[in-house]
C-alpha cells in the first residue's frame, strides 16, 4: 500500500475560499483505495462547520516549540473519516479560532510556520509514514525544508519525499527575515539567496520549491508561463533553475458536486440530450430571481469571481458600456476590491434590467448561474488553472477567456471553418479584443445558431473530470516512490 499524505491550509467540504479548497478535497477520493492510502491533514479552524466538528475524534494533544519565538505551543489532534478518506486536523485556537483561515500577513507567516511543523510532528503519533508529502501552495511551504534539516535526523522521517503543488504563484508567504528564523527555529545558512532569502526578506514558498523533490502547478502553460519575467513575481530563475523538475497539470472538477443532470441547486436538472429546454428553464428561473428582464432571448452573460486585478475586470470596465446592450445581459457574483465591487454596483443601478450585481460569495447562486448562463466571461490577466471555465463548459456555457494559463489549456476556440472548438478566447490583454471577442460571441450566439449548438455539446461532452489529471499524479507519485 502506498501512503500519501496532502497537506494544506482548505479543503472542501470543511474550508474554503478558493480553488485549492476544490482540488485537496476532490482530488484524495480519485485514487484506488487498494493501491493508496491517501490522507488529508489541515488546520482545525473554528469556522469548519458544526456538523463535522462535532464529529471530530480527539486523538491526543501534547506541545512543541518551533522557534525561539515560540518555545511552546499547544497541538491538538483530531480526526475524522469523510467519503472513505481520513482527515487530520491539527487543533490550536490561538492560531486557528477564527472563522476564517486568513488574516494579515504577519499572523499568517506564525500560523502556518506552526502548521507545516505540527503536521510532521504528529505523523509518529498517529502511526502513519506517509511515502510522499504532496503540499499545497505556500501556507505548506516550510514541510520541505523541514523534512530536509530538523525532521532529517529522526529515522521516521527518513526517505519521505515531498512535492510541492503551486495554485497561484502570486501568494509566497514573504516576511522579514528575522522573525521568520525566531518562528521557524531552522538554521542560519538556510537563509541565503540559493534557499529561503528573497529580495533581504524571507520566502515560505520558496523554501517549498527549493527543498522539495518535485514542483507542480496546475496547467501546462502556467508551468511555462512562471519561467518567464512576466509571470514570475521574482521566481522565474528558480523554477527555471528547476524546469526538469517542474510539471503542469490541469485540475478537474468533482462531478458529483458539479453535474447538471444531479445538481440540487438548479432549477432544473438536464443533460446533453435536454440542455436545449433544460437551459432555458433555468435562464428563465434565474433571471426573474435577480429581477433582471425575463427574456429567453436574451444572451445571458455570467462571472464568479473574486473581484481583483488578476481577473481582467479592468477590461470589463473599459469595455462594460459595450458589452450590455439591449439584447445582453450579465449576472456576476463575487466580492473582492472595493473599486470592483462599486462598479458592478453602478452598472446594475444604471441599467437594472441587464445587470445584476451580487457583491458576495454563494455556491448555490453560483451553481443557478452556470446553469442559466450562455457564456462565461474569464478575461485574466494571469490564471493558474481556473476552475470556472472548466464548470462553466459541463453545463453547456460557452466560455470567453484570455489565453493564458489553465484558460488556455481547457478552451478550444471555436474555428467555423472545421467546426471544431467549444469556447472564445483572445491573446492580448486588452479592452478592445475583449470587446471583438464578446461581439463575435453575440454573432455566433444570434446568427449561427447550429454553430452555437455544437459548441455546447463539444463542452457537455468533454471528459474535465479528475480521472486524467489523476493519472498524471499517480505517474508522479510511482516515478518518486520507486514503486
Amino acid at each position: 500500500m502506498k501512503k500519501i499524505l496532502f497537506a494544506a491550509s482548505e479543503c472542501v467540504p470543511f474550508m474554503k475560499t478558493g480553488g485549492l479548497a476544490d482540488v485537496v478535497g476532490a482530488l484524495p477520493k480519485e485514487f484506488d483505495k487498494n493501491e493508496w492510502d491517501v490522507r488529508v491533514v489541515m488546520p482545525n479552524y473554528k469556522g469548519i462547520p458544526d456538523k463535522f466538528r462535532n464529529e471530530f475524534h480527539y486523538v491526543t494533544h501534547y506541545y512543541m516549540g518551533t522557534g525561539p519565538y515560540v518555545p511552546s505551543a499547544h497541538v491538538g489532534i483530531m480526526e475524522y473519516e469523510y467519503n472513505g478518506i481520513t482527515y487530520y486536523f491539527i487543533d490550536n485556537l490561538d492560531y486557528f479560532g477564527g472563522e476564517k483561515p486568513y488574516s494579515d500577513t504577519r499572523w499568517d507567516v506564525e500560523k502556518f510556520i506552526f502548521f507545516c511543523k505540527a503536521a510532521l510532528s504528529i505523523l509518529p503519533v498517529v502511526d502513519f509514514k506517509p511515502d510522499l508529502i504532496h503540499c499545497h501552495d505556500w501556507q505548506t511551504g516550510f514541510i520541505p525544508v523541514y523534512l530536509k534539516t530538523e525532521f532529517a535526523a529522526n529515522p521516521f522521517f527518513w526517505g519521505i519525499k515531498s512535492i510541492m503543488t503551486i495554485h497561484n504563484l502570486r501568494f509566497q508567504g514573504i516576511w522579514d527575515m528575522q522573525t521568520i528564523k525566531g518562528l521557524s527555529g531552522l538554521p542560519d545558512y538556510l537563509f541565503t539567496p540559493d534557499k529561503l532569502e528573497y529580495n533581504g526578506d524571507a520566502n515560505m514558498l520558496k523554501g517549498g520549491i527549493v527543498y522539495a523533490d518535485y514542483v507542480t502547478t496546475v496547467s501546462n502553460t502556467y508551468a511555462e508561463e512562471i519561467q518567464t519575467d512576466y509571470y514570475g513575481e521574482g521566481l522565474n530563475g528558480l523554477l527555471r533553475a528547476r524546469h526538469q523538475s517542474l510539471f503542469g497539470i490541469v485540475n478537474g472538477i468533482d462531478y458529483s458536486l458539479y453535474d447538471p443532470k444531479t445538481d440540487k441547486s438548479i432549477y432544473a436538472n438536464y443533460t446533453l440530450k435536454s440542455y436545449k429546454n433544460g437551459k432555458a428553464a433555468n435562464k428563465a428561473a434565474l433571471q426573474k430571481e435577480l429581477g433582471l428582464e425575463v427574456d429567453p432571448d436574451k444572451y445571458l452573460i455570467g462571472l464568479i469571481s473574486r473581484l481583483t486585478d488578476q481577473k481582467g475586470l479592468d477590461l470589463i470596465q473599459y469595455a462594460m458600456d459595450r458589452i450590455v446592450d439591449e439584447n445582453t445581459q450579465l449576472v456576476v457574483i463575487g466580492t473582492g476590491e472595493q473599486k470592483y465591487e462599486d462598479m458592478f454596483r453602478y452598472y446594475a443601478h444604471r441599467y437594472p434590467d441587464n445587470v445584476s450585481a451580487n457583491i458576495l460569495y454563494s455556491d448555490d447562486l453560483a451553481h443557478k448561474l452556470y446553469a442559466a448562463a450562455d457564456a462565461f466571461l474569464m478575461p485574466s490577466l494571469f490564471e493558474p488553472c481556473g476552475l470556472t471555465q472548466i464548470i462553466a463548459l459541463h453545463y453547456g456555457t460557452v466560455p470567453i477567456v484570455r489565453e493564458t494559463g489553465g484558460l488556455k489549456d481547457t478552451v478550444e476556440p471555436l474555428n467555423e471553418f472545421d467546426d471544431t472548438g467549444d469556447g472564445f478566447s483572445f491573446t492580448n490583454y486588452n479592452g478592445e479584443d475583449l470587446i471583438n471577442t464578446v461581439n463575435y460571441s453575440k454573432y455566433i450566439f444570434f446568427e449561427q445558431k447550429e454553430h452555437w449548438a455544437n459548441m455546447v455539446k463539444r463542452g457537455m461532452k468533454k471528459d474535465l473530470s479528475w480521472s486524467v489529471s489523476k493519472k498524471r499524479y499517480e505517474e508522479l507519485y510511482n516515478t518518486l516512490i520507486g514503486r
